[in-house]
């Protein structure tokens, strides 16, 4: 197994900073945010070869923030936050994966979403069936990609 190492303490305080804002608590659904102490150290677990895209990402937004982005003003992270969506490409792209995944299997958060708080299998999960015909103007189209002999 490879070591990936962890995060520094500045790193991981400015990550959890970040994670309140892509998914805050919320009272009127009662669930946390992604920064709960649960979750959270979901995601520090979770990061294994994501690890080196989340430190990329992390100092771009240190840089962004001018220093420690958990420092900074509730209104300012905010505002380098919005910058950092746009800048951030595929190591923000990593780490918002991570994020939504460890957010999405926490328990408080699945009742909330009226599911049952269990892996999908072996039960699985019921999926409604849709409009399939939607699919037709797709499967009309000409293929896009190069074949591989």
């Amino acid at each position: 197994m490879t070591d990936y190492g962890t995060l520094t303490a500045s790193e991981t305080r400015d990550l959890r900073a970040l994670c309140a804002i892509m998914i805050p608590a919320s009272a009127t659904y009662g669930v946390p945010g992604a920064d709960d102490d649960r979750i959270f150290a979901d995601i520090l677990r979770s990061l294994e070869r994501d690890t080196p895209d989340a430190r990329t990402a992390l100092a771009l937004l240190a840089r962004l923030a001018g220093g420690s982005f958990a420092d900074l003003t509730p209104a300012r992270r905010n505002e380098v936050a919005a910058v950092f969506k746009q800048e951030g490409g595929a190591p923000l792209l990593a780490l918002n994966r991570v994020v939504l995944l460890c957010y999405y299997r926490d328990d408080r958060v699945m009742r909330s979403l009226g599911q049952e708080p269990r892996p999908p299998f072996p039960q699985g999960h019921v999926v409604e069936q849709g409009d399939w015909s939607l699919l037709d103007p797709v499967r009309a189209r000409a293929p896009f990609y190069r074949r591989v002999p």
